[in-house]
């Protein structure tokens, strides 16, 4: 007889989100390009449920390039209005000038020596943090790591990047375990986190 597996209760049932929170959510993610991908992800989330961007996210991913920073840089009016005409992506002006602009910016930190992904980790100073909630109620409204973030990706040019969407965003990539303690992937996230040098 099979047991199944304990989970965080917040992905319910739906097999997307089962797999999300089974294979990706919490895994320390180290790649710049990945990262940057996750980040503009979160910010198209704003207003919306997760489950929603995980349903759109391969035609998204198409519609972007595969979120080539390099690409999707040098968009230009034609690029934007192909994308506001794409039924199949979140066709929000704002969101789809903040993906540019954010390139852009992950661009001039590349070329000028900086690593997105050792910049970003090093808010939590380099390794994931373990936070173990009973619940998930129980995980912190606010953390001095999160707004930091959020405040220095805001003062880099980077928008929809605001405290609520920063920490889902580092809660997706691992830089925080928001696992609950009885949730089976709790321990497992724990022991991917190598960390980055900072």
């Amino acid at each position: 007889m099979t047991i199944a597996a304990r989970r965080c209760t917040w992905c319910g049932t739906d097999p997307l989100y089962v797999a999300y929170h089974d294979t990706e959510w919490g895994v320390p993610e180290y790649d710049p390009r990945a990262l940057w991908e996750k980040l503009v992800l979160d910010g198209f989330q704003a207003g919306l449920a997760w489950i929603t961007i995980l349903r759109k996210r391969e035609t998204l991913r198409a519609a972007f390039d595969g979120f080539d920073p390099e690409i999707v840089a040098r968009y230009d009016d034609t690029d934007r209005a192909r994308l506001m005409a794409d039924p199949g992506i979140i066709r929000s002006r704002a969101k789809i000038e903040a993906a540019i602009s954010g390139a852009q910016i992950w661009l001039d930190m590349r070329d000028n020596g900086e690593d997105f992904s050792a910049w970003l980790w090093s808010f939590v100073d380099g390794q994931p943090i373990q936070t173990r909630p009973a619940t998930f109620a129980d995980v912190p409204a606010q953390t001095p790591a999160w707004v930091a973030m959020a405040k220095a990706l805001k003062a880099r040019g980077f928008n929809f990047c605001g405290p609520v969407i920063v920490y889902a965003f580092m809660q997706a990539t691992g830089m925080v375990n928001d696992h609950v303690q009885d949730c089976s992937r709790c321990d497992a996230v724990a022991g991917l986190g190598a960390g980055i040098g900072v």
